[in-house]
């Protein structure tokens, strides 16, 4: 079985525009260029470092790269999710969605990643995203994707094994089949071949593509199909379905809803008129027409399939009725009717579902599903009841049960920022970038952006899952009103103290006109026994109507030592906060933060403020110098200024402590503290937009703009003002933090992109070891059953218990015989039916029965009326110990069960019943006469003689309880274990 990596995913999305097939061969093309070499990992991502030197790139003519290695990295987030709605299986266990170049399949029921199906790395250059997915209608454990490189892949999802590979050099966008067609599917494609006709009539075609290989290429990798038959020729496609009938094809661009008759594929296409362009296209589960959603919020229901249509005209367009639906404010991006087809729903950027009752037109609501649906999809649960999957915009999925119109359950791996603001500032004057990312010492978790830009979501790297997410500003996340989108609150900064118990951020509103801005300032509190932030003090503008420029907690070297935070604004001022217990409200005091001091330095504003090791100085960033400042008292120590460096971004302690490096535009001054001197000084070629020092050593990072949206990183120690290490890569990091999973020396960072992905860079990063990131199979993941009504009251069966470890396959395998398990060593679609396989593989495994063993029915009308059963308490017998019976053992149990039950029997057939019969050592004692009356026929005889047959009885594990009377008196009879 050939298995496939896992890689990251290109982030590109199906254009909302058309554009033509060259234009974006060549950006693609352009795109492999600048990405260069990578290496893969595992774990969902690729472990990436940017390629050999390009020779043209240049920068004030600078050579960009020059000899410099790469640097390894890694994403962590996953690429934009596919406009493709995902599929299920046929039993609804598990779900496909598509992610770049990958299919990623999920349990429905845990939403765990069982398997990763990636195409293989591509020679070309054209991007190879995958763009649509369907079920095989000649087999259900078999899927079909289509992908822009132009080919048609047919995949084993229950081995995760690419079975076939159809390449029709044109890049596709949608994909459909039907039962009625099994040997074909349905494509959209565009035309390479005019690149200057995006938007004309042909920029695009739609295919009737044969999945059998040409005779000529089916030696080939890609091979060739054998049939490719034209429909016609549309516009840039947004949608493309097949009627329940299998007679009716509709393709939706622009304006118009394209209608071919499949029983007459030469007849082309019958055009009809939108009024507004669609954005999506969903057939009805039952009949014959179908609904559309335009970019206006309309939904048309078009029941125009059985129109006569008796003059044909090349490019004739016609109108029709149709039934509409209006709620939507903003465009339609996903429709899907019901399983019964009585209900549509729809859904857009209001982040609402909204339910539509089809023959009354009236409509429920499911709000509040935090980001813009993009996708809808619909499935069958256990219960027989239905399932809605919703695909946000933010990578996230919601299921919701169509019983409650409630959200069940929901998954996301990180959420993407969908608020974008601008990257890396060009006067270098804030080293936040206004990103917030930290590292939580306590949980293991990462602070990242999350897809509202008034929340940060934390990221668990052990388990690489988001662990929670915090709305750090309150707000109303309402859609956009007409075209002007609504400004909402952002986080720029958090930071974390170094005890891990103290969280503080700033979040800010940019007020619309003839408002003021607002700015908080928020200090959380980390609970340790719910493993959740907690809000804990807010100050509502600390520096007047000015921004918060920087901010930074005081290190805490000896425990018990008071903490402290700083933060700079646009108002000149440095003030220092500190925490104040209550001691009045509670016994243990109740702690909450102040001003603890507030200083300025002429009319300087302050850029950026730094801590020194052992927290009693502050390094505060003035512009033209840096100076010094006594921690407890607020005294100025001493300045640095230095023709070397005319302006300061930023300074902070290296060398633990002794020594300062100050960062200007392309500038970097390094001085010692202690003689007041300028140790060594460095002038790049490039502008410095960041300064990482290391934790806990003397070393430290600074980071420059090579070019657009690429870095060059330089390792420094205070000791020398050559670097002594640089490397490149292919983005740019809008923030990033030093942070490595085991004690290093070596440049290891945690970052956020300028494009918002976060990222691992260093020399020892590796991916995330994901369970289901890799292709793997998943026959053996079945998702477990429900227990059954009997089960409930019996428990479960004990010959249904796994197999001993020493039972392992490869003896059943031994058993089966050579013949019996070679057939399984094929791929799934390759195997003999199941119905010659089945009595060759059930006769290895099983074992005809001894002649001798004999079975001892009871005498027909026989019922022990006075002998009932008793109850076993004792601890039931496994499998195993069944198997340790002897013949012997089994012999003297039956001839126990003959001489004190059968024969006794047949020697008192109609012995009346007398209570308080007493029973010793197995022995049926004569009771003391009663007066009763004996059939004339029946002789009395002595009692008989018996043998006494010594039993040895496998050991109880616990002392059996005494037999229960019954409600006459009778015992119950104890029952043999073995029988």
């Amino acid at each position: 079985m050939a298995a496939s990596t896992s890689h990251e995913p290109q982030d590109a999305s199906l254009p909302l525009s058309p554009l033509s097939a060259p234009e974006k061969i060549r950006k693609s093309r352009k795109g492999s260029k600048e990405k260069g070499k990578s290496k893969e990992a595992s774990g969902g991502q690729r472990k990436r470092s940017a390629a050999g030197k390009p020779s043209t790139a240049t920068l004030n003519n600078h050579p960009v790269y020059e000899d410099d290695p790469p640097l390894d990295w890694i994403s962590l987030t996953d690429a934009h999710p596919s406009q493709s709605s995902p599929i299920f299986t046929q039993d609804g266990s598990y779900y496909f969605i598509l992610v770049g170049s990958s299919v990623k399949i999920f349990a429905t029921s845990t939403g765990q990643l069982v398997s990763t199906l990636s195409v293989p790395s591509s020679t070309t250059g054209v991007s190879s995203e995958i763009t649509s997915v369907v079920l095989n209608p000649l087999n259900i454990f078999q899927i079909i994707t289509g992908s822009l490189d132009g080919t048609i892949r047919i995949w084993d999802y229950l081995d995760a094994t690419l079975i076939r590979t159809l390449d029709i050099a044109q890049p596709i966008h949608h994909i459909c089949t039907h039962d009625k067609h099994q040997d074909f599917v349905f494509v959209t494609v565009s035309r390479p071949s005019k690149p200057t006709k995006k938007l004309a009539e042909d920029a695009s075609s739609v295919l009737r593509i044969s999945l059998k290989a040409a005779a000529a290429s089916a030696q080939s990798a890609a091979q060739k199909p054998s049939d490719i038959t034209p429909l016609g020729k549309i516009r840039f496609p947004t949608g493309l379905a097949i009627s329940p009938s299998g007679n009716w094809l509709v393709a939706t661009a622009g304006h118009k809803a394209y209608v071919a008759n499949l029983l007459i594929i030469k007849s082309g296409f019958t055009k009809y008129v939108s009024p507004d362009r669609i954005n999506c296209l969903a057939f009805h589960p039952v009949e014959d027409y179908f609904a559309t959603g335009d970019v206006k919020g309309n939904i048309r229901l078009w029941y125009c399939l059985h129109e006569p249509t008796n003059v044909k005209v090349a490019g004739l367009e016609k109108k029709t009725q149709t039934a509409s639906f209006h709620w939507h404010a903003h465009a339609v991006s996903s429709l899907a009717f019901t399983s019964n087809g009585a209900y549509l729903l729809s859904g857009g950027e209001e982040s609402v579902l909204v339910i539509w009752q089809l023959h009354s037109g009236k409509k429920e609501f499911v709000p509040r599903l935090g980001a813009p649906i993009q996708t809808i999809s619909i499935t069958k649960t256990l219960h027989a009841g239905e399932e809605y999957l919703l695909g946000l915009k933010d990578a996230t999925f919601v299921f919701v049960s169509a019983s409650t119109l409630r959200i069940s359950r929901s998954y996301s791996r990180i959420k993407l920022c969908l608020y974008r603001i601008p990257a890396v500032p060009s006067d270098n004057s804030s080293s936040s970038k206004s990103v917030p990312l930290a590292v939580h010492p306590s949980s293991s978790t990462f602070i990242i952006p999350s897809s509202h830009p008034s929340s940060v979501q934390m990221f668990s790297f052990a388990s690489s899952k988001i662990v929670s997410e915090l709305e750090i500003s309150p707000s109303n996340r309402v859609s956009r009103r007409e075209e002007k989108s609504v400004e909402p609150s952002r986080v720029e900064c958090t930071e974390i103290s170094s005890s891990g118990d103290w969280m503080a951020s700033i979040d800010t509103r940019v007020p619309p006109e003839d408002f003021q801005g607002e700015v908080y300032l928020k200090i959380w509190h980390w609970d340790q026994r719910t493993s959740l932030w907690t809000l804990n003090t807010r100050v509502d503008r600390p520096h007047g109507l000015h921004k918060i420029l920087a901010m930074s907690f005081s290190p805490r070297p000896r425990p018990g030592q008071e903490s402290y935070l700083v933060t700079t604004g646009g108002d000149g001022a440095v003030k220092t906060w500190r925490l104040r217990f209550d001691r009045e409200k509670s016994q243990e005091g109740e702690g909450f933060w102040i001003a603890r001091s507030s200083f300025s330095f002429r009319n300087e504003v302050p850029s950026h403020v730094s801590w020194s090791p052992d927290g009693s100085l502050l390094a505060v960033t003035f512009g033209t110098h840096v100076s010094l400042y006594d921690a407890l008292t607020n005294i100025h120590r001493t300045t640095f200024t230095s023709p070397e460096c005319p302006h300061a971004y930023m300074s902070h302690f290296v060398g633990r402590g002794r020594f300062l490096a100050v960062q200007g535009k392309q500038e970097l001054v390094v001085w010692d503290i202690v003689s007041l001197t300028v140790r060594w000084s460095y002038t790049s070629a490039y502008p410095i937009y960041n300064v990482v020092p290391h934790p806990e050593n003397d070393s430290f990072a600074i980071f420059t703009s090579a070019a657009p949206g690429r870095s060059r990183i330089h390792s420094f120690s205070p000791s020398s003002s050559k670097p002594s290490k640089t490397t490149y890569l292919p983005f740019t990091l809008l923030n990033a933090v030093w942070y490595s999973s085991k004690p290093t020396s070596s440049l290891s960072l945690a970052g956020v992109t300028q494009d918002w992905r976060f990222v691992l860079v260093g020399d020892d990063v590796k991916a995330l070891e994901e369970e289901g990131t890799l292709a793997t199979g998943i026959k053996s993941r079945s998702l477990p059953q429900r227990r059954t009504l009997f089960q409930d009251i019996f428990g479960k069966s004990i010959f249904d218990q796994p197999p001993a470890s020493d039972f392992s396959a490869a003896t059943l395998q031994q058993k089966a015989g050579p013949d019996d398990h070679t057939v399984f060593d094929v791929p799934a679609h390759l195997s003999a039916p199941v119905e010659s396989l089945f009595d060759p593989l059930m006769m290895g495994f099983l074992k005809l029965r001894p002649a001798e063993q004999q079975h001892f029915p009871m005498e027909e009308g026989r019922e022990d009326d006075d002998v009932v059963m008793e109850v076993d308490t004792s601890e039931p017998v496994t499998s195993s110990r069944l198997t340790k019976i002897e013949d012997k053992e089994i012999e003297s149990l039956v001839a126990v069960f003959q001489t004190y039950s059968l024969q006794t029997a047949h020697s008192h057939p109609k012995t009346p019943k007398t209570n308080g019969i007493r029973k010793v050592n197995g022995v049926h004692l004569k009771p003391s006469p009663t007066p009763s009356k004996v059939p004339q026929s029946t002789k009395s005889k002595p009692p008989r003689q018996v043998d006494v047959v010594n039993v040895v009885s496998p050991p109880s594990p616990e002392p059996t309880p005494s037999p229960m009377l019954n409600g006459t008196g009778k015992k119950r009879k104890k029952a043999l274990d073995y029988f």
